[in-house]
């Protein structure tokens, strides 16, 4: 018997597994999509959305709390991440998109050291402290795919899709650990530049009198 296909649900971002993911469902293909999982408590697949298509490997998500229902059918609620596939064929057949898929895991079981842990964890608290994260955030990251909770903070679809795609937790947070030092430094000079941007032109000169 053949898999079912996944519903997908392309999007402007990527989700991990175990990341919560709100969203507002407004569109009416999408309104169809959660009445076909909703109930079910089914799956459906989160893919990032480029201009050229969607990227062919993206995570599972199901329907974790419905917060409001709209007269009109649209929907609040929160999903959650769930497991990582890729795509192998699309289909159009109805008003929201599917796909065969399949579903893959890390091929190299190995834990990572304590150290490596540690060098991870690290490197992410510049970027708790750019991004005005409170440091119980922190707290969060006792899991065993610690990668995947570290890789939330990344906000750059590319660097996070390039993490999801990876499969290996060492592999993961080694990228991590290379990776966010140079990342910390340019989301520290975009948040500078918000707050400097809006005085540039209206900044006051103070002369002691």
């Amino acid at each position: 018997m053949d898999a079912p296909l996944l519903p997908l649900f392309p999007l402007s971002l990527v989700l991990l597994p175990g990341m919560p993911l709100p969203l507002h469902i407004f569109e009416e293909r999408y309104k169809e999509l959660m009445a076909d999982v909703i109930p079910g408590k089914r799956e459906f697949g989160v893919v990032l959305a480029k201009e050229e298509g969607i990227v062919n490997v993206g995570c599972t998500a199901v329907v974790q709390e419905v917060i409001r229902r709209y007269p009109d059918g649209q929907l609040d609620l929160v999903a959650v991440g769930q497991r990582r596939f890729e795509v192998e064929s699309l289909d159009e057949s109805e008003a929201y998109l599917r796909a065969e898929v399949g579903y893959f895991d890390d091929e190299d079981d190995a834990a990572p050291s304590q150290e490596l842990r540690s060098k991870a964890v690290d490197a992410c608290r510049p970027l708790l402290e750019t991004e005005a994260l409170p440091g119980g955030e922190f707290s969060r990251f006792d899991s065993p795919r610690l990668s995947f909770k570290l890789g939330q903070l990344i906000t750059d679809v590319d660097r996070r899709q390039l993490l999801l795609s990876l499969r290996s937790e060492v592999e993961r947070l080694e990228y991590l650990v290379k990776m966010l030092p140079d990342y910390t430094i340019q989301r520290e000079r975009t948040a500078l530049a918000k707050r400097v941007g809006p005085l540039n032109g209206h900044a006051k000169h103070v002369v002691n009198s």
